[in-house]
């Protein structure tokens, strides 16, 4: 990524300028590059690097990243602190994992939990790995695309309008077969909490050659049962299901 100035890159808004630029710091170390160099980070972000040793140092002073010996920037303790608080706050994980860990009792595949991360992306919050011998990729901290996956088309069905007061069981199944990854295959369903929100997405992912037709059918059916199982621990609703034909 060329360097651009911070005034060009960072416009005037309602927040804290430097506060924006050590947030997009800490999120470029959290991403899939991190650990990263000095000039990795440069290149990621677009800025200085005077600018970035600024930032830095006021985001080490705070225990939110660390500097290694090899003098890469990774994550530093406060992003754990924040992590744990985040995982007792939400309850997602006691209404969730139950419902994934009676997935793979059923024998699906691997089931995970996604929530919209910005306007592109999606992260996995959540992840059990199913009983099968070969399994997908995805793990707890992945961010992927929003626009290619099962996952990411519920969250873009969803996210805006939210529970809808009926549906059939077809507009409330989503599936990718090998969008995001040419070896995987995925089936997704929403949870929806209260006030009709949607507040993620439920899939169940493995390698593309278990995705046979027969295989789909058998996983749709007790995805819709986990989704409404799901959404109901989390205090929200199920449409009302419509009729075939």
């Amino acid at each position: 990524m060329p360097k651009v100035s911070p005034d060009t890159a960072f416009p005037p808004s309602d927040g804290v300028a430097a506060v924006d630029r050590a947030l997009l710091v800490a999120t470029a170390i959290a991403g899939p590059e991190g650990p990263v160099t000095l000039t990795e980070l440069a290149g990621l972000t677009g800025m200085y690097k005077s600018t970035l040793l600024r930032l830095l140092a006021s985001l080490e002073r705070s225990g939110l990243v660390l500097h290694r010996a090899d003098k890469r920037y990774a994550l530093g303790p406060l992003a754990f602190v924040f992590g744990r608080s985040f995982d007792r706050s939400n309850g997602l994980r006691e209404a969730v994992l139950p419902v994934m860990e009676w997935l793979v009792s059923q024998g699906t595949e691997s089931p995970s939990f996604h929530v919209r991360n910005g306007e592109d992306t999606r992260l996995c919050l959540l992840r059990i790995d199913s009983n099968h011998s070969t399994l997908d990729r995805v793990r707890v901290g992945d961010v992927l695309p929003l626009h290619r996956g099962a996952a990411g088309k519920v969250l873009l069905r969803f996210g805006e309008s939210g529970m809808p007061a009926a549906a059939s069981t077809a507009e409330l199944l989503f599936t990718s077969f090998g969008e995001r990854d040419p070896l995987c295959g995925a089936v997704a369903v929403p949870l929806f909490g209260p006030n009709a929100m949607l507040l993620g997405a439920l899939s169940a992912s493995g390698p593309l050659e278990r995705f046979s037709e027969l295989a789909v059918q058998r996983m749709n059916a007790v995805m819709l049962t986990a989704a409404e199982r799901g959404s109901r621990a989390l205090g929200g609703g199920w449409p009302a299901i419509k009729a075939a034909g």
